[in-house]
């Protein structure tokens, strides 16, 4: 073996799930292709996953350039459940909050359409994306409250903040 070379902990169970050490509060649920006469359809959320803890109020989708990135951004009192619907994209998290048992965990994602899964996101726990493709990436985020246009609830820090241990 060469030196340096260090040996990767296993990540995926025999029955193919992947092993995450997640943040108090963050959810993740691996959702299916399913391959169809003339295509391909993924459900992309069933309040029978109960995996969202409210209704969902909210729904955008976001498509970023090549190689865009988000700011850091944060919510105080809404849930985002975020998923990839094409390309390839790094969900960056960290625990902001205190009083978690994760305080300070870090937690980073690739979502695309090839494997997709919904991530939920519980309130004070920072994130931020980043397209690793070289061309358009598009997401859908589903919220439990809708956007308050006079009372936004959005936090956001530069994408190189040194108040964060991770690079989007």
């Amino acid at each position: 073996m060469l030196k340096g070379a260090v040996k990767d902990e296993g990540h995926i169970s025999p029955d193919w799930k992947v092993r995450r050490d997640l943040i108090d509060g963050v959810k993740v649920k691996e959702m299916r292709n399913i391959v169809t006469g003339n295509g391909v359809m993924t459900e992309l959320f069933r309040s029978d996953w109960k995996i969202a803890s409210g209704a969902i109020e909210h729904v955008i989708q976001v498509t970023f350039r090549a190689h865009a990135v988000s700011a850091w951004h944060c919510h105080t009192r809404q849930t985002d459940h975020v998923t990839a619907i094409r390309g390839v994209l790094r969900l960056a998290l960290y625990d902001g909050r205190e009083s978690s048992p994760t305080y300070r965990k870090v937690n980073e994602f690739n979502l695309g359409a090839a494997q997709p899964m919904l991530v939920v996101i519980p309130p004070g726990v920072w994130h931020g994306l980043r397209n690793l493709e070289n061309g358009d990436s598009t997401y859908v985020s589903m919220f439990d409250r809708a956007y308050d246009y006079a009372d936004p609830d959005e936090w956001r820090l530069p994408p190189d903040t040194p108040e964060i241990p991770c690079r989007i």
